[in-house]
C-alpha cells in the first residue's frame, strides 16, 4: 500500500518526466503528460523513438534530461519499467510513479532496495486534480 505522505510529496514536485510519452492524444502517457503541464508543471517527455511531442522536445531517456527532476510517471510495459527505475536511480531521482499496467515486482524491489519512494496500484490523474 502507498503511503499518503509519498502521493503528497510526489504531486508536489514542480519537474517531472513522463516516460512512455506517444504522439496518439488517446494514449495514457500523452494524456499524463499534457495534464500535468496544464498544472504548471515542468515535465520533460521521455521516449526513444520520439523526437518531438505537442511540440515539445522528447528526450531519449533521463540520462538525456537537460536538468534535474524531483520524479518519474511511469506509462511503459511492465517488462522496461525495471531498466527505467535503473535509470532514475542512476540519475538521482528519489521518486518514481508506476501507472496501472506498468508495475513490476522486480521494478518495486529495486526501488526499495535503493531508496526510491515508489507509488503503485493508482493513477495519477486520478489524484491529481486532473
Amino acid at each position: 500500500m502507498t503511503d499518503q505522505a509519498a502521493i503528497d510529496g510526489f504531486l508536489a514536485e514542480k519537474k517531472l518526466a513522463v516516460v512512455g510519452v506517444s504522439h496518439d492524444r488517446n494514449k495514457f502517457g500523452n494524456i499524463v503528460y499534457r495534464r500535468l503541464k496544464a498544472h504548471g508543471i515542468e515535465v520533460f517527455a521521455v521516449n526513444p523513438k520520439i523526437n518531438v511531442i505537442e511540440g515539445d522536445f522528447c528526450f531519449p531517456n533521463l540520462a538525456a534530461l537537460p536538468e534535474p527532476v524531483g520524479g518519474v510517471v511511469i506509462v511503459v510495459p511492465p517488462e522496461e519499467t525495471k531498466q527505467v527505475v535503473i535509470d532514475a536511480a542512476a540519475s538521482g531521482i528519489k521518486r518514481i510513479w508506476m501507472q496501472p499496467g506498468a508495475e513490476s515486482d522486480e521494478a518495486v524491489r529495486f526501488c526499495e532496495e535503493h531508496g526510491i519512494e515508489v507509488i503503485q496500484g493508482l493513477c495519477i490523474m486520478t489524484l491529481s486534480g486532473s
